[in-house]
């Protein structure tokens, strides 16, 4: 079986913060009292003018500004990105363009000048209203500026929102939890990524982890969570992602169906596939941010059929990887993935997940792999058996 190139995405990484948060993980870190803005832009499209290649002639269907903090940086900055980006690599004529934004960071003029840069889409770091919840996740922002930031938002000019919201707080009731939700419905978002905290490794909560819910009580916001999501009109089609009608997330979405990416920035990851030479490919770039702007004064990394001075290293999936990969991200979605995807995206044929598709279709976690590869409700939710079925 042969590989077929899929879509193309691009993730931009921006590690700075105003303060890190105690459950962040994420590559990022607290800014000093002036941003080297236009050198990281400079090694930023150095960067992607090295991994030019890597498009194969694709042109970009989305962009996604993470961080860290990117609402940090001006909006000529991301303009300059975004134009060379289109210079560089091309622009799909219905590109998504997401900026990661955080209240705290909120200043009018700036968004609609990223609007005028052409950002089209926002995702606001709300995670809360509540003032007590935000003190806890240590957030620089109140509720009120919450809301402030998504009229801003509005007046600048964006139709297509997303608000990052979490539950299973430290102490929270599900009386609380669904009046966080209901707030970020009364703001009529076209999209919500509502998710569970969790506690990851190298973060200050996992040093001193605070008093997180019962599992029942947990369950329970859930089950509650997602009737009010309902009945407000959004449809989840992820594990923690929820959309009104074509709203849903499309870089998101291409990760998910094992889409290809380039990752520009300090510690980007991307992923290529290269059906010429029957591999995929993973990239990841050069982590600390004052090493990644110093990263041509280094001999370019020995990587697999690509060299570039920004990457940290790469590796060639094995077939077992591809399997794992794939599933990882497709049975996120409610709806699966159709199986021609899973052949045409790994090169693999549907028998290669046998046996342990049939063990668990006996399980009443997975269905038959006609036409998509999908779970039962019931797999949906204990995900991560599913998928330690194929981590053997």
């Amino acid at each position: 079986m042969t590989l077929t190139l899929p879509p193309l995405s691009l993730y931009v990484h921006i590690p700075w913060c105003v303060r890190k948060c105690p459950y962040c993980d994420f590559n990022s870190h607290e800014a000093e009292s002036e941003l080297p803005e236009d050198a990281y832009v400079d090694a930023l499209l150095r960067d992607l003018a090295l991994d030019q290649s890597l498009a194969q002639g694709r042109k970009l269907t989305s962009i996604f500004f993470g961080g860290g903090t990117p609402s940090l940086f001006s909006a000529p900055a991301i303009g300059r990105i975004l134009d060379g980006a289109e210079r560089l690599i091309g622009f799909e004529p219905a590109i998504e363009i997401t900026l990661e934004a955080n209240p705290g960071t909120f200043e009018q003029a700036r968004f609609t000048d990223y609007r005028r840069a052409g950002v089209n889409r926002l995702s606001i770091g709300i995670q809360s209203f509540n003032s007590t919840q935000l003190a806890h996740l240590g957030r620089i922002h109140s509720g009120a500026e919450a809301l402030k930031a998504v009229d801003m938002a509005r007046q600048a000019g964006f139709d297509n929102i997303n608000l990052d919201l979490m539950h299973g707080l430290p102490e929270q009731r599900i009386s609380d939890a669904c009046a966080d939700l209901r707030q970020a419905l009364d703001l009529a978002p076209e999209h919500l990524s509502w998710y569970q905290l969790t506690i990851e490794q190298n973060t200050a909560f996992y040093r001193q982890p605070p008093v997180l819910p019962e599992e029942d009580t947990l369950a329970e916001i859930q089950d509650a969570g997602q009737a009010l999501l309902s009945y407000a009109g959004y449809r989840q089609y992820e594990v923690s992602a929820y959309a009104r009608h074509g709203r849903q997330a499309r870089h998101n979405l291409n990760y998910w169906t094992f889409g290809d990416y380039l990752g520009i920035g300090a510690g980007a990851h991307g992923k290529v596939t290269r059906p010429h030479h029957y591999d995929i490919l993973r990239l990841w770039k050069t982590r600390l941010p004052r090493h990644y702007l110093g990263a041509e004064q280094r001999v370019s990394a020995n990587l697999p059929g690509h060299n570039n001075p920004f990457a940290a290293g790469g590796q060639t999936l094995s077939e077992k990887d591809r399997v794992l990969e794939f599933l990882l991200n497709a049975l996120r979605l409610n709806e699966g993935a159709p199986v021609h995807d899973f052949t045409a995206r790994t090169g693999l044929a549907v028998a290669d997940l046998e046996p342990q598709w049939a063990r668990l279709r006996a399980q009443g976690l997975v269905l038959p792999p006609l036409e998509q590869l999908r779970t039962t409700p019931l797999g949906h939710r204990f995900l991560n058996t599913v998928l330690e079925a194929f981590s053997d």
